[in-house]
């Protein structure tokens, strides 16, 4: 996939140097906890995996394409929403999006670390939830309902090294034959996401869930509700203001039910 940048206010060296030691550290702290959390879930849902077998390989499929529908509101939400600028998930979840859309490349520069790191950080509070709905003893609990959402967190770590995959220059092996069958997400769907008006193709596990999305204009819509609801100005951040408004009212709901144009401020 081509490394071009789109037009916007932010610097790419600027966006790169964001990324700071103490997001570092909480990244790895994110690892860390994450991989603890999967390590006791899995053995202590073995013996039901065990046991029903189809149970865990419908839990497994299904959190896929979970995983793509979360891949696919978490990205569109950081592309559309905040900015780097803001607390915590400003560096943290913002920026990389950010740097992203100035220079594509940059992921594939990037260590284990700092392409999974805050991945692991966002899945704790779902591994959480896993472990409590977690089988007990006694018969309480969901092992469906746990192993689904264990499987969701584990094609969540992963869908940012597909996305990564999607980036490189010249994919080979086994990687390349998995784009190749759509099974993870391939360049060429890919590199719809990076074409003028950047507002498509959010989903980045596998992409299936893009065509439907797309179709029924879910994430146009979300964003005419937020719009008419706020007065927040979608991608201003990521394209500027003067795009954003043109981009805005080209791919909205039609004029007659959307609200007026915001004015088209310097960012």
């Amino acid at each position: 996939m081509s490394g071009a940048r789109r037009d916007g206010p932010r610097d790419a060296e600027a966006l790169a140097r964001g990324y700071t030691p103490a997001v570092r550290r909480m990244e790895l702290a994110g690892i860390a906890g994450y991989s603890a959390l999967v390590i006791w879930l899995s053995v202590k849902l073995w013996p039901h995996a065990w046991a029903s077998p189809w149970w865990a390989l419908t839990a497994v499929l299904l959190a896929y394409l979970g995983a793509d529908f979360a891949s696919g509101l978490v990205h569109w939400a950081a592309d559309t929403w905040g900015s780097p600028d803001l607390p915590i998930i400003g560096p943290a979840l913002l920026r990389p999006f950010r740097e992203h859309h100035v220079d594509q490349l940059a992921i594939t520069r990037h260590d284990f670390v700092e392409t999974n790191g805050n991945n692991c950080l966002g899945s704790i509070p779902t591994l959480a939830i896993a472990v409590w709905v977690a089988p007990d003893a006694e018969g309480g609990g969901s092992f469906f309902l746990s192993a689904f959402l264990l499987a969701l967190v584990i094609w969540v770590l992963l869908t940012n090294q597909f996305h990564k995959w999607a980036h490189l220059p010249e994919p080979k092996g086994a990687v390349a034959l998995l784009q190749k069958l759509h099974l993870i997400l391939p360049p060429g769907h890919h590199a719809l996401h990076h074409t003028r008006p950047y507002n498509n193709h959010y989903c980045i596990t596998v992409g299936w869930l893009n065509w439907p999305l797309g179709w029924t204009r879910f994430f146009p819509v979300l964003e005419w509700c937020i719009t008419a609801t706020t007065r927040a100005l979608p991608r201003r951040d990521d394209l500027g203001a003067s795009a954003a408004v043109e981009v805005m009212n080209t791919t909205q709901p039609p004029p007659a039910s959307h609200p007026t144009p915001l004015p088209a401020r310097r960012p």
